[in-house]
């Protein structure tokens, strides 16, 4: 696999991204975010050669797209649904 091949991780991304859409909660959208930023970030030569370095990138920027995620579309205070009504009482 061409590790420091910047369209690869940028597809990767957009695959993962897909798989998003199958499986929804935001399970794999960082996963995606990050893989799409390290794409970005070979791409433009920030990024090392290394695929051991590539992956600690690709690691730690899912998991700041993942924080931010919950940040901003996790689960909010109040919004866990009370029943006070069972469907069996008359």
């Amino acid at each position: 696999m061409g590790w420091n091949v910047w369209w690869v991780w940028i597809v990767a991304g957009f695959l993962i991204g897909a798989l998003e859409i199958v499986v929804p909660g935001y399970i794999f959208l960082g996963f995606a975010i990050g893989a799409v930023v390290t794409g970005i970030l070979v791409g433009i030569g920030i990024a090392p050669a290394s695929p051991a370095l590539l992956v600690l990138i690709f690691a730690v920027c899912s998991l700041v797209a993942w924080f931010a995620l919950r940040r901003t579309m996790g689960v909010r205070e109040g919004q866990v649904k009370v029943w006070d009504r069972d469907i069996n009482d008359n």
